[in-house]
């Protein structure tokens, strides 16, 4: 009786524990924990005074009259109690309004495990966005039978497509005018922005789309959230799952046919890069290939020492990183003292790279001064194909800006999301916001690549080639077809 009594309260509390886990997966984000707006308040003036003390170019788009506008919006905007979620949108607003790329707020550690538990129900497509369109990638609901691969959305939840995207578009930062970043951005994680954006929706989207027949047509599409692993035995549940095999940021192939030789760059970042491309060019160079094609359109930046390594492989002339690179002060003032790491770190680096010059301003003479030469070994001279899009940002831009106006050199795709004229980065120390825990991205540097150049876009290309839903629905990569293409034509 005693074991018989003893199982049956095991069973109640597993029971017990089952519908917890049920009810802690359901958590809807209105139901989040607040914080006292006093305490957000707080949090906005501590970043504003450290946005205006340290931002190397708060203004350098947006006139101060106006940022001080967004300033005092953001500050309206909390007049009640907000969940970290809200309060995040409320930031980003106002941070996108300095249009840099590198000035953006994200969770902490500690907030992400939080918010881990808010992540479901969410949006149930992946969708390429770009302008004002947005194209079905795939349904997160595998029995999904109606929006296909390729279906065009026009609205979610009745309100227009390019309603949905220029409010998310809103909370984002990019570098200028560019949209392209934002739009990539978006396309990585279109149901994550979403709920971040607007909340929890009802458990049915009503997605309105274009049928096969050319008529704007509305579904009823359930929100999605994942299926609950069901154990069959005990044997299972001490079965070792495979670990996943480590993604590959870069990859060289060549083609002995077309004798082209294509190397896929996702970051310049990473331990062993230097090696890969150095290896790369003497590969190309045994190989006799007249024809490289470098994909940059995954690359949101890195390392500079790496871009201009690899910049030096195909320059034709000497050149330098940039014509100022400059900071505000030598260290980091008026950064709250939780970051206090931050604060010591990065004015000990700011003090040992910087010289004060005549303008009352910190410069990094090494990249303002210094010609970097080609390497001769192994440098490539044939005809160069360069894939762009809104996700090749920072150090890409950087790689290209000096190589795009060479002969043997044709940028293909679309506007990069990086900067033309330049950007504030280098270096890039998070502050973390006291009452909220969130966390804002701060450039320290200004760097302007070269001071002739008209400023707010990113690289244009010589052939521009934008997406298509057509060959989305269809599956093939539209951009490199297209360079296949002219070098099947010049053969």
């Amino acid at each position: 009786m005693r074991g018989s009594r003893g199982h049956k309260l095991i069973l109640f509390f597993c029971c017990l524990l089952c519908c917890w886990a049920s009810i802690m997966a359901q958590k809807k984000l209105a139901d989040a924990p607040k914080i006292a707006p006093a305490l957000l308040v707080q949090d906005l003036q501590t970043l504003h005074s450290i946005l205006e003390h340290n931002h190397p170019s708060l203004y350098w788009y947006t006139p101060k009259d106006s940022m001080d506008m967004h300033f005092n919006a953001a500050l309206h905007a909390v007049s009640d109690s907000m969940a970290a979620w809200q309060f995040k949108n409320v930031v980003a607003t106002y941070l996108s309004n300095i249009k840099c790329g590198h000035t953006s707020v994200h969770y902490s550690t500690r907030l992400t495990k939080q918010y881990k538990a808010y992540r479901y129900p969410q949006f149930p497509f992946l969708l390429k966005v770009w302008k004002d369109s947005a194209v079905v990638l795939a349904s997160l609901n595998t029995k999904d039978s109606v929006l296909k691969r390729g279906t065009i959305i026009t609205a979610i939840n009745q309100t227009p497509i390019k309603k949905v995207i220029d409010s998310i578009y809103a909370t984002m930062s990019t570098d200028g005018n560019s949209i392209n970043f934002k739009s990539q951005v978006l396309s990585n994680n279109f149901s994550g922005w979403y709920k971040s954006r607007f909340g929890d929706a009802d458990t049915v989207y009503q997605i309105s789309f274009i049928d096969s027949i050319g008529n704007i047509s509305t579904a009823a599409v359930p929100a999605y959230s994942p299926a609950k692993p069901i154990p069959d035995s005990a044997v299972v549940q001490n079965i070792k799952q495979p670990k996943p095999a480590p993604i590959k940021k870069w990859n060289l192939t060549i083609d002995s046919v077309t004798h082209t030789a294509f190397m896929r760059v996702t970051s310049f970042s990473g331990e062993g890069l230097r090696k890969f491309i150095r290896r790369s060019f003497k590969q190309i160079h045994t190989a006799g290939a007249k024809n490289l094609v470098i994909d940059l359109r995954e690359n949101g930046g890195g390392n500079i020492k790496n871009s201009t390594l690899l910049t030096k492989y195909l320059i034709d002339h000497s050149f330098k990183i940039a014509d100022s690179v400059v900071a505000n002060n030598r260290g980091i003032g008026k950064v709250p003292t939780s970051s206090f790491f931050n604060v010591v770190y990065y004015a000990l680096a700011k003090a040992v790279i910087s010289k004060k010059e005549q303008d009352g301003k910190y410069h990094f003479k090494r990249f303002e001064k210094h010609y970097y030469e080609p390497i001769t070994k192994d440098h490539f001279d044939g005809d160069i194909y360069v894939l762009q899009g809104g996700y090749t940002f920072s150090a890409s831009t950087l790689f290209i800006a000096p190589i795009m106006e060479q002969k043997n050199v044709t940028l293909i795709g679309e506007e990069t999301g990086g900067g033309y004229y330049g950007n504030s980065a280098m270096m890039i120390p998070n502050v973390k916001l006291p009452n909220s825990g969130l966390q804002c991205r701060l450039p320290l540097y200004r760097l302007v690549m070269d001071k002739t150049r008209p400023k707010g876009n990113g690289i244009m290309p010589d052939i521009l080639v934008e997406p298509s839903s057509y060959a989305i629905k269809k599956g093939f990569d539209l951009k490199m077809e297209t360079v296949k293409k002219i070098i099947a034509e010049k053969n």
